[in-house]
């Protein structure tokens, strides 16, 4: 990425909201990849003539308006939809519902977020997905709930859209407004001093973001005054192509929707959304940092998923926070990694994993014997004080007998270490905690087998 490469640069950027239906009718709104076509219809979302809409998705205008708040954003309390015109075969109704256009008052409007005026940001429907080269279409996402966010041009290179870009999808995810696993669409407008601005439309990935900007901004310094026109981003080749000449609000005959009714909010509405919107990322690092004590580099860590950070809050407020930190980072981290899944996913109880803790700091089980139940605690925890679990070994007597069985069955790893290969101490101390089912206090059987092979 070349930081020399300064232009004027705004965002147009376009989230899916997490709901669980569509925005104007009740078919399913999956945003599943791979899900077989147009399964999740009706003759709502697909266009058919004389299908009226239902009333708006309220889940939609919840998440809408907490998203707005989180940018700072004036919330307007009286909006109508607009019908956005354009005939293209991904909108079967020939036109999109939305809260934007030429005499449209959006959701929210004048906000700030990370140094980046917010200039607007709207509710609206998604088109459906059209195969070009096919014809298909497919009208599973037509329908979909979308968020669409208008920042200011203030970026002046494609490294800042990208570090504002990932700041702004990590509050969206801490927000639990916007499915991140659908990804974004992003739309850059791009221009240098002198020259027209040109849209890059439906940019899906942040490292494409960037490299749209650096071939649009190199673009226009060579080619002095292009045109105003929409391009598009060929990933493949690194640049942006001429989609079509750039369309003005005229041209999307922009009128309000005679089939919906207007959305009217009020201040105690917009308060209450408010309340129940959750700490962001940053004042969760620092209540993780003065709160709980965590060290700066374990608290991003944390603060990285608010599953993860709000669930080691709960489980360090019934036993010490220094205890249970390394059992989050580490060993739950591995039990989600080792099974492919977000904690989110997870069926794992608070209750389940301190009643686990508190069963090895008490020393009743060992570290080992507590990470192997761990193991057992996906796809549902239990609680392990009810299973039958015999307990650590602390009996030296006992340990020596079982040391002694083993050190006589590996003679080669008991020669190889005389011999001065230190890993076969570590080798025969293995062995000794699998014949004891990991139950031997780790340190007494240390001790005990040192004692043995001198």
């Amino acid at each position: 990425m070349t930081k020399e490469l300064k232009g004027k640069i705004g965002l147009e950027i376009h989230c899916y909201l997490v709901t669980l239906e569509k925005l104007f009718c009740d078919c399913v709104a999956s945003r599943e990849k791979g899900l077989k076509p147009n399964t999740n219809i009706c003759p709502i979302c697909t266009g058919q003539p004389g299908a009226k809409p239902m009333l708006p998705n309220k889940v939609a205008i919840d998440r809408a308006v907490q998203i707005g708040l989180m940018l700072g954003c004036k919330i307007n309390k009286d909006f109508k939809w607009q019908r956005k015109h354009y005939d293209w075969p991904d909108m079967p109704k020939g036109y999109q519902n939305t809260i934007s256009g030429a005499y449209a008052v959006p959701v929210g409007v004048n906000g700030n977020f990370n140094g980046i005026g917010i200039w607007e940001m709207h509710l609206e429907e998604d088109p459906a997905s059209w195969n070009p080269e096919t014809g298909e279409v497919d009208y599973n996402r037509s329908g979909l709930p979308l968020v669409e966010i208008v920042t200011a041009p203030d970026f002046s290179t494609a490294e800042e859209v990208q570090d504002w870009l990932r700041k702004l999808i990590h509050h969206l995810e801490y927000l639990k407004a916007v499915d991140s696993n659908a990804g974004i669409k992003v739309d850059t407008n791009v221009s240098i001093k002198g020259t027209e601005r040109c849209e890059i439309k439906n940019i899906s990935s942040i490292e494409d973001v960037g490299r749209a900007i650096d071939y649009e901004i190199e673009r226009q310094m060579r080619e002095g005054n292009p045109k105003h026109e929409t391009r598009r981003f060929d990933s493949q080749k690194g640049k942006t192509e001429v989609m079509r000449s750039k369309e003005s609000g005229e041209d999307y005959r922009f009128i309000t929707d005679p089939d919906l009714v207007d959305v009217k909010l009020d201040d105690k509405f917009v308060f209450a959304l408010k309340e129940k919107m959750p700490e962001n990322p940053e004042e969760k690092l620092e209540k993780l940092v003065k709160k709980y004590k965590v060290d700066k580099n374990n608290a991003e860590i944390l603060a990285k998923d608010i599953d993860i950070a709000e669930f080691y809050e709960k489980v360090a407020e019934k036993i010490d926070a220094g205890f249970a930190l390394p059992w989050v980072t580490i060993n739950l981290f591995r039990l989600l990694n080792e099974n492919n899944v977000e904690l989110d996913k997870a069926d794992i109880k608070v209750e389940h994993f301190v009643s686990l803790l508190k069963l090895v700091k008490e020393k009743k089980i060992t570290e080992l014997q507590g990470k192997d139940i761990l193991k057992k605690f996906y796809p549902k925890s239990f609680n392990p004080e009810e299973k039958k679990i015999e307990g650590k070994i602390t009996n030296s007597a006992e340990i020596k007998k079982i040391a002694e069985k083993v050190v006589k069955i590996n003679s080669k790893a008991v020669s190889d270490y005389k011999n001065g290969d230190k890993n076969a101490f570590n080798f025969i101390l293995g062995a000794i905690m699998r014949e004891t089912d990991k139950r031997a206090d780790f340190k007494i059987a240390r001790e005990v087998l040192g004692k043995l092979l001198r």
